[in-house]
């Protein structure tokens, strides 16, 4: 089980599936809520899959789990509440509590992210019924430790385990549909909670009043009870009698009554919905363990919370959870996925990892406040495996990139220090490389870069979108500031390094005047910069639900122009990238950016991609355009 693998000695498999060579978790006071999951990788040097890209090779000594679950559920997967009740994914909230695991039984925890995408959906189902749709990458607890849903490899690890027909899921399988609490119910909850003895509590007193339309009746004035009641009546009675005489304390469910009609009634109700229960001296119990348990709240729906109900009680495996079958859907559906402090959750009756943290927030470069990363992997062997792998006679001293994906200078990197012994590693061997970052820690490492200068080729790329530090916080939060971007960049440039800059992204009606393009152009001049390369802004699916929310809550006037400007996908109208090209070329003539390395058009956005900015690349590597989707630092 995962939680036995968690302990020092554990099989290496067995400590973190989808991890392996996990050293230690470790939390620091450096780094408020912030666990480090350091590891012994097999590999860092990583060869990039397709075309398209001027290298062929990257190196990461960090990363998150932007490829382990990101985005993983549909949005009406149900996820169980601290209360003891369920909603779909997609509705909840940042700060609201539900249940993850601790030691192999279910805690309470906080929902610290949450957040959406697109991606190829997979259809798993389970032996008793149980159907979740996920992304390929999530991954679900087994008797066997963390499972993905498809094969795969995580980053430069070894084949992830992954699901195949009769893997035993940990859980309690489906949870019910709730009640849509139509005419039926209202009559059986009133009829429940009043005759079965109605509490003080006060969301059952605002339920009846509700219910009754506006007071508390007297039993005198409820509706009869019908002679050959129906499921949604009877679900409603379970519901009010629960709340008036019902308990769930040390993890039973129990109903009591004095009155002979409204226990009869009771038992009846429950047999209607073949929910397994004893009757006792006490009164009526729910039997069947936690999943009837919580199949009887969920089906009926009380109004008081029943937590208690599944606090500390230990997660259950059974053989009724045994995968039957995962299929691919064939589409791109929308998926969700949250973080919680436990790191886990409960969807759909089952063990459910998150992802450690947002793709669009895998930077540490962070203002005390901010939205740290929760979770970051360090291979704190990276620099001896990466000096074994440039001693291969196979290695063909090729262009490795670092920032592209994750940023090697986030500021852990002032705690393990792990880029100084890969420049090293690099200039040591012959192998031209570049850095890409939106961190401030590179400074730290000036003079180790302008000494592996002097014998292997070096690109050096800064990304900075705009000058407003108001703006910039609530676009880019927990990144260093613009003023502080350009220092780094003029410190480069003093040392006698190449630096380009990526002006990215550009917003139409936000940071595209004139005035605005004229004072960051100047300013980038100012710092040196060797070369500008200015993109519009990229909508990819994720970035641009979140954008769209973040439009309409601060210029919902600009709303409309956006959809028009993209209505056609990720990119904006080719229009505009004319429009915004005509417009840049006389300041960027006017500041010195234009010509640079002797082309006409630097960083002017075309139809397709702008091209990498003079000095980001080795020079020893041609010129290549921007292909935005596969760079996450943009």
């Amino acid at each position: 089980m995962r939680w036995d693998g968690q302990k020092d000695g554990a099989d290496r498999q067995q400590a973190l599936p989808g991890l392996p060579g996990l050293v230690r978790s470790v939390r620091t006071p450096d780094f408020a809520d912030v666990v480090f999951h350091e590891v012994n990788a097999k590999s860092v040097l990583n060869k990039v899959p397709g075309g398209g890209l001027p290298f062929g090779w990257t190196v990461n000594p960090y990363r998150g789990c932007t490829h382990g679950c990101t985005y993983c559920l549909t949005g009406d997967t149900p996820v169980l509440l601290a209360n003891g009740r369920t909603k779909p994914i997609a509705d909840l909230a940042v700060g609201e509590e539900v249940f993850g695991t601790s030691q192999g039984r279910f805690a309470v925890t906080r929902v610290q992210a949450h957040w959406k995408t697109s991606k190829p959906a997979y259809r798993v189902t389970l032996s008793d019924g149980t159907q979740v749709v996920a992304g390929g990458d999530h991954r679900f607890l087994t008797d066997e430790g963390w499972k993905h849903v498809t094969p795969g490899r995580c980053d430069d690890f070894e084949e992830r385990p992954f699901l195949v027909k009769g893997s035993r899921l940990v859980g309690t399988g489906r949870f019910a549909t709730p009640p849509a609490q139509g005419g039926e119910y209202r009559v059986g909850y009133l009829w429940g909670a009043v005759r079965g003895g109605l509490p003080s509590d006060p969301d059952v007193l605002r339920r009846v009043r509700e219910f009754a339309g506006g007071g508390v009746p007297r039993e005198s004035e409820l509706v009869d009870r019908p002679v050959e009641p129906g499921e949604e009546w009877s679900k409603g009675f379970l519901a009010g009698l629960f709340d008036g005489r019902g308990s769930s304390s040390g993890g039973e469910l129990v109903m009591s009554s004095s009155d002979s009609a409204v226990f009869e009634a009771a038992v009846l109700a429950l047999m209607r919905l073949r929910v397994p229960h004893v009757v006792e001296v006490r009164g009526v119990r729910i039997t069947g363990g936690l999943a009837e348990r919580l199949r009887f709240l969920h089906l009926v729906g009380p109004a008081v919370s029943c937590g208690n109900a599944v606090e500390g009680v230990a997660v259950p495996a059974t053989p009724d959870l045994a995968v039957v079958s995962v299929e691919s859907l064939g589409v791109t559906r929308t998926l969700y996925d949250i973080t919680t402090g436990t790191g886990d959750f409960v969807a759909n009756g089952l063990v459910s990892h998150n992802c450690f943290a947002r793709n669009t927030h895998t930077y540490l470069d962070l203002d005390a406040g901010h939205d740290f990363d929760t979770q970051v992997v360090v291979k704190v062997n990276a620099v001896e495996v990466l000096e074994g792998q440039l001693r291969s006679k196979r290695w063909r001293r090729e262009h490795v990139a670092m920032g592209t994906n994750t940023d090697p200078y986030q500021r852990a990197e002032g705690r393990y220090a792990l880029m100084p012994g890969i420049i090293r590693a690099l200039a040591d061997s012959g192998t031209p490389f570049s850095i890409l970052t939106k961190g401030t820690v590179l400074s730290r490492d000036i003079p180790l870069l302008a000494r592996a200068a002097t014998s292997v080729s070096v690109g050096i790329g800064v990304s900075l979108a705009l000058l407003d530090r108001e703006l910039q916080s609530g676009l880019e939060p927990g990144t260093p500031s613009p003023q502080a971007r350009l220092e780094l960049v003029r410190r480069v440039r003093d040392a006698g390094l190449p630096c380009g800059v990526f002006v990215a992204p550009v917003l139409p009606r936000l940071t595209d005047s004139v005035e605005q393009l004229d004072e960051l152009l100047a300013s980038i001049a100012e710092a040196g910069a060797t070369g500008v390369t200015v993109l519009p802004l990229h909508l990819r699916p994720g970035a641009r639900e979140w954008f769209a929310r973040w439009l309409a809550r601060e210029r919902p006037d600009l709303v409309d122009v956006y959809r028009r400007l993209y209505a056609r996908g990720s990119y904006v109208d080719v229009r505009y990238r004319r429009w915004l090209a005509e417009r840049l070329q006389p300041l960027l003539r006017r500041h010195g950016l234009d010509a640079r390395g002797g082309r006409d058009a630097v960083g002017v956005p075309g139809d397709d991609e702008g091209v990498w900015p003079e000095g980001s690349l080795p020079a020893s590597t041609p010129t290549a355009p921007v292909v935005q989707e596969q760079l996450t630092l943009l």
